[in-house]
């Protein structure tokens, strides 16, 4: 989750802008529109998808990593989590 006001601001505007391409997606499919312009527009919303998803998850490795640990957390986190974690949202 975006963790401040600006950043769930571009986050909100980047999901308005996909729903924009799945709706525009949407009415290619029922008008019946070539392969070639709806492979293009599944292409773009693929990219947007993964630029917000790159752009919360560095909002949390920013948030999760970048803090000192608290004195009553367990060891502080290592690279290994960090791959973990990458690995998990990019199946």
């Amino acid at each position: 989750m975006p963790h401040t006001p600006a950043e769930k601001k571009r986050a909100l505007a980047r999901v308005r802008r996909i729903r924009g391409q799945l709706d525009a997606l949407e009415s290619a499919l029922e008008q019946g529109v070539e392969c070639g312009p709806v492979l293009q527009q599944l292409a773009a919303v693929r990219g947007a998808v993964n630029g917000l998803m790159s752009s919360v998850l560095e909002s949390h490795l920013r948030e999760e990593f970048s803090s000192p640990p608290h004195p009553d957390a367990p060891e502080q986190r290592n690279i290994d989590d960090i791959i973990s974690l990458m690995r998990s949202y990019f199946r």
